[in-house]
């Protein structure tokens, strides 16, 4: 299997409350391709971001949408990283103003970077960093050194 990931489907509460998110708060654009019962954002790199019914993408999963409580932690976080420190506290102050949580306030990293954590209003977890090692080039991809 080749190391890729297509698309990142998030099951959310409120697919209306989640949208507004997203677009408000982030400033992405749906896809043509969305509907009343799903949304799809097109990201940098090919790779596909989606909004689908908590107990949509549970039934669809074959998964129990109970089995945890909803302000749990899932034990996943999605990143994104920007150009420099002083973006990190931008879009933290951005998603905070549009029903995100600041579950970290940004700060220096033991990594040498500068990090903060929100949670979208479902209690998804969002990493905002910027790291040094890890330079963006000028379509903000991210590569590793070799």
């Amino acid at each position: 299997m080749r190391p890729r990931v297509s698309l990142i489907t998030l099951g959310v509460r409120s697919l209306k409350r989640a949208r507004r998110f997203y677009e408000r708060g982030l400033g992405w654009k749906p896809s043509r391709l969305s509907s009343d019962s799903i949304v799809f954002y097109q990201l940098d790199g090919g790779m596909v971001f989606s909004l689908y019914g908590m107990e949509e993408l549970a039934t669809d999963a074959n998964q129990d949408p109970a089995g945890r409580p909803a302000d749990s932690f899932s034990g996943v976080a999605l990143a994104h990283n920007v150009g420099d420190p002083a973006e990190v506290d931008r879009l933290l102050n951005r998603v905070l103003r549009h029903g995100a949580t600041v579950t970290r306030p940004a700060r220096k990293t033991s990594w040498g970077g500068y990090a903060g954590y929100f949670a979208d209003p479902d209690g998804h977890v969002w990493e905002v960093a910027w790291n040094p090692h890890f330079p963006l080039d000028d379509a903000g991809g991210m590569q590793l050194p070799s």
